[in-house]
């Protein structure tokens, strides 16, 4: 099977496109064209695919790489069996004359919108009903995964669900050290950039350090800069998912400072499963699904969302007008006070850190072990491949047995 993989919002390197999905296809001996910013982000294409490089849609600047992908995507399904796409602006670049098309769910798009500090007022009424037309299209004339069981409200019809699980290691990652506090993924004002930073400096004094890994909107790179620059933290910037994974093994706690917005209240945050792979304890803001995994395997701390402004998204936003200053900074400072006491906790009580560890690496291990569903996901495209047709009688509305 020829596939072709396409998007122009994800990073060339991101984990469920590249290393989960893409692998799992070509493990499978199947071809991938894979289209991609890859020369905005500096990637070299990994061997075994057919690379396309277009521009990054970034921001509100998305129309040249809408134009580009139009164009790219054209010349790159005219051989292929399958186009996988993953990104909702896609959806308006599809060639006339295609193959079956499948459209990977990532997020609540119209939630997401929320955490968007790009966007103008005007455009955040305006996007809604627009997404939800393109949204009603795609369920009609494309076939649908979800990463999430939640977004199944959002479509009328059956769909199936791949799940944003990891790779766990086979034998069991060091135990939690006593020194460092770590971070994986993107970073921006709603996932705890502000906070992060004030926890950095609160835990300064008692020989702890803060490592960040992941890029970060523009918002709140000056912040993150200046903090490198105090000495609070360390910021590594963009590490590819494998490496920044073992990077992160034997840190004391890995954090998931989400704030209390509708796109993050339906998901699991896929970083904590990463944190629980590595046997890194957790401490995580009380997101339902976070909170309730978190809890019943016993493998971190639950802190409270901040006192002001979580649910409105203006918990320090650092684009926020002056007016919302204080409450921000009162926000950010509850947040710090109960994470800090949570590692100062974890860093007094060796033995109790190595119990949460194991306990998250043994949970991970056998129920979000990405191979253990690696098979279904090729094998549902290769269903869709040889037998194109209407929506409804291909996709068989489960999740993707784990």
């Amino acid at each position: 099977m020829r596939v072709c993989v396409a998007t122009t919002v994800h990073h060339p390197e991101d984990a469920r496109i590249t290393h989960r999905q893409i692998r799992a296809l070509l493990d499978a001996g199947h071809e991938v064209t894979f289209v991609a910013p890859f020369t905005h982000c500096n990637v070299t294409p990994s061997p075994g695919i057919r690379a396309v490089d277009v521009p990054r849609a970034v921001g509100l600047h998305r129309s040249r790489a809408l134009r580009a992908s139009s164009s790219a995507l054209r010349r790159a399904t005219r051989d292929a069996d399958l186009l996988l796409v993953h990104d909702i602006e896609l959806l308006l670049t599809l060639p006339r004359r295609r193959p079956p098309t499948v459209w990977d769910v990532h997020e609540d798009t119209i939630a997401a919108l929320d955490a968007k500090s790009y966007l103008p007022g005007p455009l955040r009424g305006v996007l809604p009903p627009l997404i939800r037309a393109i949204e009603s299209r795609a369920e009609r004339r494309l076939h649908l995964i979800l990463a999430e069981e939640a977004y199944r409200a959002r479509f009328p019809g059956p769909h199936p669900v791949v799940p944003n699980h990891t790779y766990v290691p086979p034998t069991p990652p060091p135990p939690p050290g006593d020194s460092r506090v770590v971070y994986v993924g993107h970073i921006s004002a709603a996932r705890g950039a502000v906070e992060m930073i004030e926890v950095a400096r609160r835990l300064r004094p008692y020989g702890i350090r803060l490592d960040l890994i992941g890029p970060a909107d523009a918002a709140v790179r000056p912040m993150l800069r200046d903090a490198q620059r105090e000495g609070v933290l360390d910021w590594f910037g963009y590490v590819p998912n494998r490496h920044a994974l073992r990077m992160a093994e034997g840190a004391l706690a890995g954090l998931s400072l989400l704030h209390d917005l509708p796109n993050y209240r339906q998901s699991t945050p896929t970083k904590i499963i990463e944190y629980m792979a590595r046997g890194i304890p957790v401490v995580t803001t009380p997101l339902p699904n976070a909170a309730s995994l978190v809890g019943r395997v016993d493998c971190g701390t639950i802190v409270p969302f901040g006192e002001a402004g979580a649910a409105s998204g203006t918990v320090a936003d650092p684009v926020a007008g002056a007016a919302s200053d204080s409450a921000s900074d009162s926000a950010s400072d509850s947040v710090a006070d109960a994470v800090v006491r949570a590692v100062l906790r974890l860093r007094d009580d060796p033995e109790r850190r190595a119990a949460m560890g194991a306990r998250g690496y043994v949970e991970a291990l056998n129920h979000y072990h990405w191979p253990a569903v690696a098979g279904d996901f090729v094998a549902l495209l290769e269903r869709w491949a040889e037998a194109p047709g209407p929506v409804s009688a291909l996709s068989p509305g489960r999740t993707v047995p784990a």
